[in-house]
This record gives C-alpha cells, structure tokens and sequence, in this order.
C-alpha cells in the first residue's frame, strides 16, 4: 500500500496528518508527500519531523491532477498494487487501510474505492461518501453530506460513479489502463472524470464505508473563497466537454448550463449593484462569488 499526499503550503495540516498516520495499525504502508512548489517551509519541515515519508518536489504548483500523478507514477514504479490519494487536510482512523482491504475483499470487482468521509469539527457527521451523476442537473449528487452518523444507514458498500480525491484508493490496473489524473482539470472534477474513464473500461468504484477519515473539507478555500466557483465551473463544462456525447452535451448546454450562466449573471449584476449601494461585505463576497464562477466559465470556453 502507497499513500499520497499532496502539499502546497500546508505545512500545518500536512503535518497533523502525518501524525495520524503514525497510528494507524496496518503491516505495511509507505507514505509518500509531493510538494506542490510550497514557498514556506514545508519541505524541511516534514523531512525533519518524518523522515520516514518518501518527498517529491514538483518545484511548482500543478494543481491537485498535476501534484498528486508524480506520486502515483512513482509508486507504481515502486511495485504498489494499491495507491491511495489522501488529502493533506485529513486525519484518519487507525484502522482505516484494514476497512480499505476488506472493502476489497468483499468486493474483488470494486478497483477504485472511497472512504467515508466526516467533517472534521463535526466527527459524527459525514460529509461526503461517494457521488452519483445527476443527469438533470449536470453535476454529481454527493452521498450522505451533511447526514449525522446512525451507525445504520451508511454502513454498506455500493457502487457509485466517483468517490472523493480525499481518500481515493486505486487499484494498479486502473491507472495502467486508463492513465493518470487528467491535469487540465487543475482543481476539482478530476477524480469524477477519472472514476468516468475508469468505468467506461469496466472497472467498478464503490464506497468502502469502513475506511473512515475526517477532513477540514477545502481548506485552501477557508470562507468559500471566490476562487473555489471559477475552478468549479470551468471543471464542470471541462468534464461535460470529456464525458459526453456531442448531442448530450447540446442537450445538457440547452436544459442546463446556459439558464444556469444566464441565471449567475442576472445575480451577479444584482449583487454588484448591491454592494455598490452599501450592501456590505455579504453581498460583496456573493458578487465575487458569481463574478469567479462566470469567469471559470468563460476560461474554459478560451482554453485557458
């Protein structure tokens, strides 16, 4: 088992999670971290405190496709049959790479598998526990988000369209078949369009509800920075653009994706206007909200 965790600046959370993986009760595992061109100093520090984890430096930012694929690339080079993507934003269960490969064992078919995934200052609450493909909305529904732990309606495996990039376990196969991370996605829908691709060759993704972590959940975009919509958008008609046929996607652009544009636009003018007239910070930060969004959008149509 390989695990890979992405840093860029995140000297803090990088290393909490590592300390969390100090405790995990697993024979055998190696931690890999990749440095996203981080400008503090994280790489110093963590090879200090954790000389046991393998460092890459990217030497730049290359997004969380670009950051993560070096890491993969390597542990596969390493002999890996099993590479997990976990965000530096976590904490996990010492016991979650067991519920991992039980998952796997009850479930031979399921080559990519999720975590369940809890909010961090919620520990009882899920945050996020697979996705399904909403084809009326044109975007993935998330499994359980926000639902309170019973204990009972989470507890069993199924099959889903993508699981989440915070705790994403691969099987080799997948990514010798269908490559890696496309990095085009920069942040956002990547793991969705690699879970897609992993499915269109056959290869199953299913929810491991065993493997349990908890996650600050975006925290490079404390508040819902403006900048977290831009990636979104231009992510969203990204992966409309990969994953669907010619007609859907005149259909998905008819029924969808314009009245949502148009609707953001109408909001953002509102907001702007607002926030000209002393709305106050609220209706400033939705003004960037949309502004970003419409931005992300008109990016993704210039091939930036």
């Amino acid at each position: 088992m390989y695990i890979v965790i992405l840093n860029w600046n995140g000297k803090r959370d990088t290393l909490e999670c590592l300390r969390s993986l100090r405790s995990v009760r697993f024979s055998k595992f190696q931690t890999i971290v990749v440095d996203n061109g981080s400008i503090d100093d994280s790489v110093a520090v963590i090879r200090t405190e954790h000389p046991e984890v393998f460092l890459i430096e990217n030497g730049e930012n290359k997004g969380f496709a670009g950051g993560n694929n070096p890491g993969i690339a390597w542990a596969l080079s390493q002999g890996a049959e099993w590479v997990l993507l976990l965000n530096n934003d976590t904490i996990v269960d010492p016991d979650f790479l067991h519920g991992f490969m039980a998952a796997a064992r009850e479930c031979p078919r399921a080559k990519i598998l999720g975590a369940k995934i809890y909010r961090y200052d919620e520990r009882d609450r899920i945050d996020h526990l697979g996705g399904l493909w909403n084809l009326e909305k044109a975007e993935f529904d998330s499994l359980g988000n926000g639902e309170k732990e019973d204990g009972i309606s989470f507890e069993t495996m199924r099959p889903v369209d993508y699981v989440c990039g915070a705790a994403l376990l691969m099987h080799r196969t997948v990514p010798e078949a269908i490559g890696f991370l496309e990095p085009r996605f920069f942040l956002f829908w990547e793991e969705t369009d690699f879970c897609t691709r992993a499915k269109r060759l056959g290869f199953e993704v299913w929810t491991a509800p065993q493997a349990k972590i908890w996650h600050k959940v975006s925290s490079s975009f404390t508040g819902g920075k403006p900048q977290m919509h831009y990636f979104w958008w231009r992510g969203r008609l990204l992966w409309i653009e990969r994953n669907c046929a010619s007609a859907l996607q005149k259909d998905l652009y008819r029924r969808v994706i314009i009245p949502d544009l148009w609707k953001m636009a109408r909001h953002f003018v509102f907001k702007s206007l607002q926030s000209y007239l002393g709305g106050g910070a609220l209706a400033r930060q939705k003004a960037q909200r949309y502004r970003e969004g419409l931005r992300g959008a008109i990016h993704y149509w210039l091939g930036c």
